[in-house]
């Protein structure tokens, strides 16, 4: 089976969204460009560690190029996108793996997000041999979503993500448990209900 790589380069819209109700929701990452959208699935965890990475790896940028990269400091205000994901969210695979790079000469940020696959395998490190080989194989790997970014499109990337990992429920006080509409039930309260 031939792989199966979307690609925008550039996006006109790459952004984290979600479909549901709090407590409920599906994370996507949505990428369009010309009349094609690409939505891919992944849980709300990879959403925050790609956001976060993103904003790290554009930190290290601008400290190594002394400033000199056209990365800015903060999301810019002026391409903020918070509109919701392009309807219909059609999911093409759920994400198993991700990887970011700079490239340097295009100034470019690479965010990629492959498939999850399952793998056969009798030893952890069988797994890890079976896993390099697959990240590796260009032609016949699963589908994978790759997108280039400039430095302003993958900060305001990283903060909108950000922003809608923390629009859930709201944390207890106390445990930092999610708290529900229908009462919480707090370890740190001994198991006593108490209202959202």
């Amino acid at each position: 089976m031939s792989r199966q790589v979307f690609l925008y380069d550039p996006p006109e819209r790459f952004v984290a969204g979600t479909v549901g109700l709090p407590g409920r929701r599906t994370f996507f990452l949505q990428a369009s460009a010309s009349g094609r959208v690409t939505s891919v699935a992944l849980e709300k965890a990879q959403v925050a560690a790609l956001a976060e990475r993103i904003d790290e790896l554009l930190d290290e940028v601008v400290r190594r190029t002394g400033g000199n990269a056209p990365v800015p400091a903060v999301a810019p205000t002026d391409i903020a996108d918070t509109a919701p994901l392009d309807a219909p969210v059609e999911e093409e695979f759920r994400v198993g793996t991700m990887a970011l790079a700079w490239d340097g000469e295009e100034q470019r940020m690479i965010v990629e997000a492959q498939a999850l696959v399952e793998l056969d395998v009798e030893s952890e490190e069988d797994l890890a041999e079976a896993e390099e080989r697959m990240l590796q194989d260009e032609e016949n790997g699963p589908p994978m979503l790759r997108v280039r970014l400039s430095g302003a499109q993958a900060r305001a990337f990283a903060k909108r993500a950000l922003d809608v990992v923390n629009a859930g429920r709201p944390p207890c006080p106390l445990c930092s448990l999610p708290l529900d509409p229908e009462g919480h039930v707090c370890p740190r309260q001994n198991g006593y209900r108490r209202g959202a």
